[in-house]
């Protein structure tokens, strides 16, 4: 099975689909960090996000802040609680990705939240707001698949990516749904919990990820969970994107202003060495 096929892919050309497509040609897998727009405070999101892409990540995943979370553990939930002490807002962190992109035009962004805010600013207006920033893909957690259909036809229309979440209890039909409508990448929750939980089992992520590749063509990342080289090196072997989010936020927690930049620099090149190690 081609696990890039163009067919799930938007009739516009997508930053993502052309990273997955040049990762591929390159055989190494992605690397796709988290973090909170916000946090720590509005000014330094931008130049993280160019520290991050210099120190090796493909794909950048922006959180937008919110106060109710679901899926979302305490480390990155301070992440948004710090961010909103700040009133940053989604019309904040679409600016955020508008400032990214006026010095780069390739690294794709994805925005990740939860669809309070997007309701608030309504789906059309959102997603024309989105595309016009430079963003490539939204995962909404509490967007369920099976009543998606108008927001994905709504990204569809601007060449956004519609992104799904799939976790090790996902029934059945609910996988042949997501399968339908997602776009760009699969996220893939490698554990039952919430973010930064660290019971990884590889053994069930192999399996599951087996049985996921059945039906679903595109590239399936692997998030929660990951928080060292060496897990980072063995979810490498198994799927085609490595998500970490806790592990970075706790190192922007544990910085001064200062010495954040670096920091975060410093841990990306650690994951993206052992990604690439495989």
């Amino acid at each position: 099975m081609n696990f890039f096929s163009e067919e799930n892919n938007t009739k516009k050309v997508n930053r993502i689909s052309t990273t997955f497509t040049a990762l591929k040609n390159q055989n190494r897998k992605a690397l796709i960090p988290f973090i909170t727009a916000g946090d720590p405070n509005p000014e330094i999101t931008v130049q993280l996000m160019h520290q991050l892409v210099q120190s090796g990540a493909d794909i950048i995943e922006l959180g937008v802040p919110f106060s109710d979370p679901m899926a979302d553990g305490p480390t990155i939930q301070r992440s948004s609680e710090r961010a909103l002490k700040h009133h940053v807002n989604l019309n904040d962190v679409l600016d955020m990705v508008a400032e990214f992109r006026k010095m780069n035009t390739d690294t794709p962004v994805v925005l990740m939240g939860y669809a309070n805010p997007v309701e608030a600013m309504g789906y059309e207006s959102f997603a024309t707001r989105a595309k016009d920033c430079g963003v490539d893909g939204i995962l909404i957690v509490d967007y369920p698949p099976e009543e998606s259909s108008k927001w994905v036809q709504c990204l569809d229309q601007q060449g956004i990516n519609a992104i799904f979440l799939l976790s090790p209890t996902t029934p059945q039909e609910r996988i042949e749904q997501v399968a339908k409508l997602a776009k760009g990448y699969i996220y893939y929750v490698s554990l039952k919990g919430v973010t930064g939980a660290s019971h990884l089992d590889l053994q069930d992520v192999s399996t599951m990820l087996k049985r996921l590749r059945n039906y679903i063509s595109l590239p399936i990342g692997v998030g929660f969970g990951i928080r060292d080289g060496a897990t980072a090196k063995a979810v490498a072997g198994l799927a085609d994107a490595v998500v970490v989010g806790s592990r970075i936020i706790e190192e922007i927690e544990r910085s001064s202003d200062a010495e954040l930049l670096d920091n975060a620099g410093n841990l990306l090149r650690t994951l993206r060495k052992a990604v690439d190690s495989n």
